[in-house]
């Protein structure tokens, strides 16, 4: 069993980018999602780990940046996902939570061959995250009631991507145990068949 850790993708956000208005709407639904599965993660001393975009702002610290997502027009959306004291935060520049980051070796350090993501945006952050995730030959689990998205259909095909490519496994949030994890099948994992590619 590989208990997980939480990566928290890009859920402190501005909502002031293009694309903002289409998003909001999905985010609004995920919110409270997220917001259980942090609380869970920590209740389970998982570890809890945000991995966000920094607005162009290259000198801030983590705390500026929540600070400006606050104050942003969508703040409400921020308050119950934001940040405690025990959360780690790594800062990215790209899509993926890996390019140009230490979340690789802050993986490692913490034992974790297992991550749940959730967060936004499915079809951009989430999905290029997963993939780096599955080339380093973590386990991956996405919630699809726990990820936003800019358009659903797009969405959809990120999510059939992950579980077919990258092995990923699609559960409920509320299946997901912080504490057992779970055992992945026995034999190759869907997408590292011979001859898969």
């Amino acid at each position: 069993m590989d208990a997980p850790a939480l990566i928290v993708i890009d859920m402190i956000n501005t909502y002031e980018h293009r694309d903002a208005e289409l998003l909001v709407p999905s985010a609004e639904r995920v919110v409270p999602v997220v917001a259980d599965l942090i609380a869970r993660a920590r209740a389970a001393d998982a570890p809890v780990i945000y991995a966000n975009d920094h607005f162009g702002q290259w000198r801030s610290h983590h705390g500026e940046l929540v600070d400006t997502a606050l104050a942003g027009p969508h703040g409400e959306l921020v308050e119950p996902v934001r940040p405690d004291d025990d959360s780690m935060f790594v800062v990215k520049a790209r899509h993926s939570i890996f390019y140009e980051t230490p979340m690789t070796y802050l993986l490692w350090q913490l034992g974790a061959r297992h991550v749940v993501l959730c967060g936004q945006v499915t079809e951009q952050c989430v999905l290029y995250s997963a993939l780096d995730a599955h080339i380093r030959h973590l386990e991956v689990t996405v919630p699809p009631d726990a990820v936003a998205s800019i358009h659903p259909h797009l969405e959809s095909a990120a999510l059939e991507m992950m579980e077919r490519n990258m092995g990923a496994r699609l559960v409920p949030a509320k299946e997901i145990d912080f504490k057992a994890g779970y055992a992945p099948p026995d034999g190759p994992r869907r997408g590292e068949r011979e001859g898969a590619g």
